[in-house]
């Protein structure tokens, strides 16, 4: 076999064996922020198409609007 492929094997060997990296509670604290940036995106987007779906229905003439 190739001395290339053979440290290429050996090279991946040792990345699987090893034990370090990332514990569950960093996990959850990456997932917790993904969380926050998911409900807070959705909630500012979530605003806007509601005004968006009003506007439209009001310009279709489904929803009347009362002005003060």
């Amino acid at each position: 076999m190739n001395t290339k492929m053979i440290m290429l094997m050996e090279s991946v060997r040792s990345f699987f064996k090893k034990e370090e990296g990332a514990s569950a509670i960093e996990y959850a604290l990456i997932a917790g922020l993904i969380a926050v940036a998911i409900i807070a995106g959705a909630s500012t987007l979530g605003e806007g198409v509601g005004e968006l779906f009003t506007e439209i229905a009001t310009r279709l003439g489904l929803v009347e609007v009362d002005s003060p």
